[in-house]
């Protein structure tokens, strides 16, 4: 063997030698090293389901100041471990959706201006879109923006269409959806101001609520509405609100919609975040329920928690058969 080539195979032997173990170091580490998101650590190794919540008095007014120990959660009825916490505001990635059907022509200005009112008093970091909807749905921005924090963009986006038409109140649902998930944004907040009614969607009132509880969304819902309108469905709008950790309002005057608008900005600013990492670590595809409570108050009154009333565990499919190995 020459002498240039034995150098040569020596060096890279040694190169070998100081190579593979970094790298497997390094591998190693990036399996086991956490990931810092949204101010708390989240362990890669660990699926967390995260909780967004809003803590009321018996008087129905947010409670700010609590901590950890404040809280307990269950998951059917089973006590878990809170991995983290924090109260703070972060941005949020949130869309309007807002019914443009003929049903709603009187209410158009009222509920414009609410909306407006609900943007104004956002965190200035949030990324806000609209989606607008009758028996189409049709996004409010431009094609080449996706969210905005712009007030003139938001007014266009809300006003350029007129009230008119059927309701697809489903499909405009499913529409928006799509669209958080394109934020950049972990807390994710769907805004939907209609009478709940629906007679022009391809999606069933199933599918939608399948799609929600899939989500990390909360979605706050407005029923505007007269007592003799024959479109009116409170009831979606309940369900909608009360499986993804929101609310429902229904105000008896238009007068009583941009308070609302606010108070529901200033409900997204002020939520706990709680996330715990699940006792039951089966991937079955089950529904797993939620209950969190809050310790009552120095003064012995009751606290109520709203957030997610369960999720469905993931499902992945038992090893088959056939791949297990046999011996020769």
């Amino acid at each position: 063997m020459k002498p240039h080539f034995v150098r040569t195979y020596r060096l890279f032997s040694i190169l070998l030698l100081i190579v593979l173990p970094c790298a497997a170091l390094s591998q190693q580490n990036s399996q086991a090293a956490p990931s810092h998101q949204g101010g708390f650590t989240i362990r890669t190794s660990v699926d967390l389901v995260v909780l967004r919540a809003t803590v009321r008095d018996h008087k129905g007014a947010p409670v700010a100041g609590l901590g950890m120990e404040d809280f307990q959660v269950f998951e059917d009825k089973v006590p878990q471990q809170i991995e983290s916490f924090s109260h703070e505001d972060v941005p949020v990635t949130v869309g309007l959706v807002i019914d443009n059907s003929g049903s709603m022509r009187s209410k158009r200005a009222d509920v414009i201006n609410a909306a407006l009112a609900f943007a104004r008093s956002s965190n200035p970091e949030d990324q806000v879109f609209v989606v607008n909807f009758n028996e189409h749905v049709l996004m409010g921005l431009p094609g080449n923006v996706q969210f905005t924090g712009d007030q003139k963009q938001l007014e266009m986006a809300l006003s350029k269409n007129k009230a008119d038409g059927l309701t697809a109140l489903y499909d405009a649902v499913a529409v928006a959806l799509e669209q958080l998930k394109k934020g950049k944004w972990d807390k994710k907040v769907l805004i939907v101001i209609s009478d709940g009614g629906d007679n022009a969607s391809s999606h069933t009132l199933a599918q939608i609520l399948s799609m929600v509880n899939q989500s990390s969304a909360i979605l706050y819902t407005m029923g505007i509405f007269d007592a003799e309108d024959d479109d009116r469905n409170p009831r979606v709008l309940k369900q909608l609100s009360r499986i993804s950790g929101g609310e429902s309002f229904f105000p008896e005057s238009l007068d009583e919609i941009l308070p609302i608008c606010q108070e529901i900005a200033h409900d997204i600013r002020n939520q706990y975040t709680i996330t715990y990492a699940p006792s039951n670590r089966k991937s079955d595809g089950t529904y797993r329920a939620i209950e969190v409570k809050a310790r009552k108050t120095s003064s012995g009154g009751r606290l109520t928690v709203s957030t997610r009333a369960g999720y469905s565990a993931p499902l992945r499919p038992a090893p088959s058969s056939n791949a297990m190995s046999s011996q020769p």
